[in-house]
């Protein structure tokens, strides 16, 4: 017996020096660790943005909300209420609407470097007809009542203010938010549409702070308009945004990390680009997407996983959204605004 006690303690110290060795792909114990680009790979907030996450990152790091509730909300409900969504967004751009130009992709290494790898536009062709159906042109109208430098309090005028309830009333008229309702409601998340529609009010368009104590920021502005903060672009996630932007001579496409495997809209692209002066190092977007489809599924996950990784499948392909709460102020009954909510990547 004694024989092998050497024998056992030169295992379990061989099998040590493995753990310790593998550490570094591992996100064992390093959960929101700080950024370290020494790293081959990371376990921060924000790896999943840039594509570097541990192949572990979801199982160890990204926990689900509601996990432990009555009525948790399944990753395979959320996979099948995501593919009903996409299936009912008739509003879609057809392949033919909308032609883009990708052109150079570059490594997640090197997003850093505001290099213009893309002489061309990245929207060479957008059928604009799509923009009068009711819910682009209600969404389209909220795109001017921001201004995009944090710090700077907004207010909103009455004809603002009629605007935001326009959009809502019209995005709940269509097959996508019907079933994202339909969902919720058999959830026990809601109880009726009209507080639905009170929640995705206060959600989207209540204002907080992100600077200053300034009532500054909401989740659509961030989300969908944009924002500039500290010198940098922040949020600035839709492509009809992002269209008209370029089309104005306001936004230079620079490159891109990611392109989704979707060979019909919407697709995804994650992308680098330069906006009025100011750098957006990672932009994930939808393209060719309603904006019905994007209030959706970014409402879905946050209902849902609040400030977590959001496993989702669209036409038969894994999605991963991540959204982020704003902790330091409450409406209701201590409900958090959204501060963000992006595409991640498709993950296998």
């Amino acid at each position: 017996m004694r024989a092998r006690v050497p024998l056992i303690v030169a295992m379990l110290c061989s099998l040590a020096w493995a753990d310790l060795y593998s550490a570094p792909s591992s996100c064992r114990d390093r959960c929101q660790e700080a950024f370290d680009r020494h790293q081959p790979c990371h376990c921060d907030a924000r790896c999943p943005e840039f594509g570097n996450c541990c192949k572990d990152f979801e199982s160890l790091c990204g926990h689900e909300g509601f996990s432990y509730s009555s009525d948790a909300i399944t990753k395979e409900e959320l996979q099948s209420i995501s593919e009903k969504i996409y299936r009912a967004d008739t509003n879609k751009a057809q392949k033919e609407d909308v032609i883009i130009n990708s052109q150079n992709r570059i490594s997640p290494s090197e997003t850093g470097d505001q290099v213009d790898c893309c002489p061309e536009p990245l929207f060479t062709y957008v059928n604009e007809r799509l923009f009068s159906k009711p819910t682009y042109a209600a969404f389209i109208n909220l795109l001017n009542n921001y201004q995009r430098a944090t710090g700077r309090g907004e207010h909103f005028s009455a004809q603002q203010l009629a605007e935001q309830d326009a959009f809502l009333r019209e995005v709940m008229k269509t097959a996508v938010m019907k079933e994202l309702y339909a969902f919720l409601h058999h959830q026990n998340r809601y109880s009726s549409e009209q507080e639905f529609v009170s929640d995705l009010k206060n959600m989207w368009f209540g204002l907080y702070s992100r600077g200053n104590g300034e009532e500054d920021s909401s989740g659509f502005e961030h989300v969908f308009s944009g924002e500039v903060k500290k010198g940098k672009v922040t949020g600035f996630h839709n492509w009809i945004r992002f269209y008209m932007q370029e089309k104005e001579g306001l936004v230079d496409y620079y490159s891109h990390i990611y392109d989704g495997p979707w060979d019909s809209y919407p697709d995804v692209l994650a992308m680098q680009f330069n906006w009025d002066g100011y750098y957006k190092e990672v932009g994930s977007a939808f393209i060719g997407s309603s904006p019905e489809f994007e209030l959706a599924l970014y409402s879905l996950c946050f209902i849902a996983r609040p400030g977590k990784v959001c496993q989702l499948s669209l036409g038969g392909y894994p999605l991963a959204i991540q959204t982020y709460t704003w902790d330091k102020s409450t409406y209701g009954n201590g409900k958090k605004y959204i501060a963000t909510a992006y595409v991640v990547s498709s993950t296998q």
